[in-house]
């Protein structure tokens, strides 16, 4: 009889320690995904901006100017794009 209790307990207690192991592993999942999405919301705000800033360029005809800046806000946000890939990437 006491080996039965025996393997009860062990695999109720395995049981709990999953279960912790499951909860951390959810709550770093968590973590990963909100500095993803913090880092794709940077690069949407580095967008608007340089969009903004663009169109204020070209309102005085300074249309290479403009250019420019949406180029390299588009890389920008490339960069922060592909740097959320790779915290999402870190969650498999």
């Amino acid at each position: 009889m006491k080996p039965i209790a025996y393997t009860l307990t062990v695999l109720a207690l395995s049981g709990l320690l999953g279960a912790c192991d499951s909860r951390q592993e959810n709550q770093r999942e968590q973590a990963l995904e909100n500095r993803a999405d913090t880092l794709e919301e940077r690069a949407d705000t580095t967008r608007d901006r340089a969009e903004t800033q663009a169109d204020a360029l070209e309102d005085r005809d300074a249309d290479r100017s403009a250019e420019a800046v949406r180029d390299s806000a588009e890389s920008k946000a490339d960069t922060l794009e592909n740097q959320a890939d790779q915290v999402r990437d870190r969650k498999d």
